[in-house]
């Protein structure tokens, strides 16, 4: 039995430690973010984390244990790339988390332990700009000093992104991830420009091309040559198009010939001149062509416009009397901007070259996307977190995508109500910022055709 004349820590002992403690911390500590993770979804069987958010950091002071450097392994080079792993310990004050922090996140939703450090938690290290996860707490070290113990021993790791919600609205905590993770690139159309085309018209041109066989085996677009046209005449130009997945008679999937597009429908041809496919890896196909007069000539883009983010619609005034109008397609390129109008059908019968109206792009967007904010894709219904907006590239980073973004639908911003055009969907995503795949895979095809069945050779 213990002598009860003596006291194993009086009340006062034990607060004058913690205070001594306490003041210690705040001289020589470091002053450190302590995010607490929101638990949004788990696994009942082996309590394994869905989806988790931080959106709460609370300021700190710790002592940093580990004073000559990081530990653990330091920075390796393995098969999966190059990874950091630095380990950091840091000791806090329990009766300050007790105090200051418990009670204000005790009330959050979806915090399943407030009463301590708990570990999954992030910890903030300015001094090295980095986000570390608690993976152990140790609160018995000092071992009951006066019968009681007065810190948490916090034992933390780098943290390794999984596609969590982070958005504390402290820049220098939530820029750590700003390029981290699954991101998706949408460049967006900021305001358009309608594009202008003007023609004239020939006699004895090519007004249009019709295939009469689609060939197969085709691996590319096969060059069309057309007949040149008699002395004094010009001859016309074409442009073949190929259509894909189209099953052969035994079973063979192979790109036939789609169509011809004229660029150029020549003048002074007097007879209808032949067609032949040459080249693109095929065979087989066959065209004939028709002429005319009073039909378009060649298309000239005077102002490609800007902000397309698909091939524009494209109309002729008609002809008059029983003259056919012409039909043409246009061609942009991946700034958006229209480069070409391809003719389908040059038209019959124009005495007057006729006006060419272009389909207008989506003219302005609006807003401007937030930090983290949800978007939504006004046609797919696709939605993802917002990681960064440049409203001069138009450049919109989106993270924790679900579903799948279209090119042309409105992506609209849930808090901003910021709302753009989808213009182009960068399928490359760049995630780790010490990869070098992509430009291992670009020096490796200098080497390699990997385009062949077995690069390395048949034996």
């Amino acid at each position: 039995m213990l002598n009860p004349f003596f006291l194993q820590g009086s009340k006062s002992e034990q607060s004058l430690v913690q205070d001594l403690i306490n003041e210690q911390l705040r001289m020589y500590g470091v002053e450190v973010y302590y995010i607490p993770r929101q638990y949004l979804t788990t696994k009942t069987i082996i309590r394994e984390v869905i989806e988790s958010e931080f959106n709460n950091a609370y300021p700190i002071e710790a002592y940093v244990e580990t004073y000559d450097g990081y530990e653990g392994q330091g920075t390796l080079l393995s098969k999966f790339g190059v990874q950091p792993l630095n380990d950091l310990t840091l000791t806090i004050s329990k009766e300050r988390y007790e105090t200051y922090i418990t009670p204000l996140i005790k009330n959050i939703p979806d915090i399943q332990l407030a009463s301590r450090p708990k570990e999954g938690d992030l910890i903030y290290f300015p001094l090295g700009d980095r986000l570390f996860e608690i993976k152990f707490v140790e609160h018995e070290q000092p071992f009951y000093q006066l019968q009681k113990t007065y810190v948490y021993q916090l034992k933390c790791e780098l943290f390794r992104y999984e596609d969590e919600i982070i958005d504390t609205s402290i820049d220098e905590i939530d820029d750590n991830i700003e390029n981290e993770g699954y991101i998706q690139t949408l460049t967006m159309v900021g305001s358009g420009v309608t594009a202008l085309a003007t023609t004239g018209i020939v006699n004895g041109g090519v007004r249009y091309v019709t295939v009469t066989k689609r060939g197969n085996g085709y691996t590319s677009a096969p060059t069309v040559a057309i007949s040149s046209a008699p002395a004094g005449g010009l001859t016309a130009v074409g442009i073949a198009t190929l259509i894909e997945g189209i099953v052969d008679c035994n079973g063979t999937i192979s790109k036939k010939i789609q169509g011809v597009e004229i660029v150029n429908p020549g003048y002074g041809y007097t007879v209808a001149p032949g067609i032949v496919f040459v080249g693109g890896g095929g065979s087989g196909a066959a065209a004939t062509s028709v002429i005319g007069d009073g039909i378009v000539g060649i298309i000239t883009v005077s102002n490609g416009g800007s902000g397309y983010s698909v091939a524009p619609s494209v109309t002729f005034s008609s002809p008059p009397g029983a003259g056919t109008t012409a039909t043409g397609r246009a061609v942009i390129d991946g700034l958006g901007v229209v480069t070409q109008i391809r003719i389908t059908n040059a038209g019959l019968g124009y005495t007057v070259a006729p006006t060419i109206t272009i389909g207008s792009p989506y003219m302005v967007g609006v807003g401007t996307y937030t930090y983290n904010e949800g978007v939504t894709g006004s046609v797919s219904g696709a939605t993802a977190k917002v990681r960064s907006w440049n409203a001069t590239t138009n450049e919109l980073k989106l993270a924790n995508v679900h579903g799948i973004f279209v090119n042309n639908e409105n992506i609209i911003g849930t808090a901003s109500s910021a709302t753009y055009k989808v213009r182009v969907i960068n399928t490359y995503n760049q995630n780790d910022k010490f990869g070098q795949n992509e430009d291992i895979e670009n020096e490796s095809d200098l080497i390699l055709d990997f385009s062949e069945s077995n690069p390395f050779g048949n034996p």
